[in-house]
């Protein structure tokens, strides 16, 4: 086996725009089918992006021996039960995030995991493979900003539609639950560590019963992070990261173009440069990373570990906002 036969689990979007391109463009991938619960539409994805195979059920799917991998874009509430389908019908599986509805659901599948020693399960943070995280982190790792002291992120976007599952709280809707763990994701990642307390406020939607907004701030001992995630605030994506001696400015964290270069700032001494990355497609990496696990038998670049304790800070934040005081992690 050289290559990856991939299997799409669903008509998303993200994976229609982003994942069936990175698999193409990936050097040891292959889309072998994808499936939607409308015969139909599967039909017209699979002949408009030249996908040799169309299920008009996942079942289907996932019981077509020649697919190695199946990547999982469904709606939240349907992640972990559909990856522990696709593991038990032998197939690796890449899933999108958050990995779970809570931190208890995300243990379940973990525990599920030693059932299948030779499967690999991941959680689809993109963000990870961009070469401008690895930058930041070597910075701060050199000391160019002096010690680490604190980080503060902002993602948001406006989303009113309400057919949108978004804005559906049974399916795992809200900002924290889509764009709000990427903000608790790198400040773990850059911390190296794990928060031992939040505080977390909370502003639910009266229409949809979602939370349209959340801030939270997050303890790392003497260090803190704090984040503000949105559904309902224009566009705009920021990485603010303080030193004792210096500043990063990430412009664009966590979806930087693929056809344009990512560009941080450091400050140091009053002087604010430039950094430039390549442009890649961080989709891309992400596969080409899960691939190689899968061809040589090696550990997931994030192991299924960190996305739970990622879903662990994402509950604490939501008992914080409902009880209105810091919670433990």
């Amino acid at each position: 086996m050289n290559s990856v036969k991939w299997g799409i689990l669903s008509t998303a979007k993200i994976a229609v725009e982003h994942l069936i391109p990175a698999i193409r463009e990936s050097e040891t991938g292959t889309i072998h089918a994808i499936a939607s619960r409308d015969a139909e539409k599967a039909k017209d994805i699979a002949g408009k992006l030249n996908i040799p195979v169309s299920y008009g059920s996942y079942e289907e799917l996932l019981a077509d021996e020649s697919i190695d991998a199946i990547y999982n874009p469904l709606p939240n509430h349907l992640h972990v039960p559909w990856t522990i389908k696709a593991m038990e019908a032998g197939k690796h599986v890449l899933c999108e995030k958050p990995i779970a509805m809570d931190g208890s659901e995300a243990e379940s599948l973990l525990q599920k995991t030693g059932e299948f020693p030779n499967l690999k399960v991941m959680e689809a943070f993109m963000y990870r493979f961009h070469p401008q995280w690895e930058e930041v982190q070597s910075m701060v790792k050199k000391g160019e900003i002096g010690s680490l002291e604190s980080i503060h992120s902002d993602f948001t976007y406006y989303n009113d539609d309400p057919d949108n599952i978004r804005n559906w709280p049974e399916m795992g809707g809200g900002g924290l639950m889509d764009i709000g763990g990427y903000c608790i994701s790198v400040s773990r990642f850059l911390f190296g560590k794990e928060p031992n307390r939040v505080f977390g406020e909370l502003d639910i939607d009266p229409a949809y019963g979602v939370d349209r907004k959340a801030s939270g701030i997050l303890s790392f001992g003497d260090k803190t992070a704090t984040f503000t995630c949105s559904t309902k605030i224009e566009s705009h994506q920021r990485v603010l990261i303080y030193g004792s001696d210096g500043l990063i400015e990430v412009e664009k964290p966590f979806n930087p173009q693929g056809n344009e270069s990512a560009q941080i700032y450091l400050t140091k001494n009053g002087e604010r440069k430039m950094i430039k990355t390549e442009a890649v497609d961080q989709y891309r990496l992400q596969v080409d990373a899960f691939n190689s696990s899968i061809l040589n038998d090696t550990a997931v670049a994030t192991p299924l570990e960190d996305a739970v304790a990622n879903m662990k800070v994402i509950d604490a934040i939501f008992k914080s906002g409902e009880e209105c005081t810091a919670v433990e992690v």
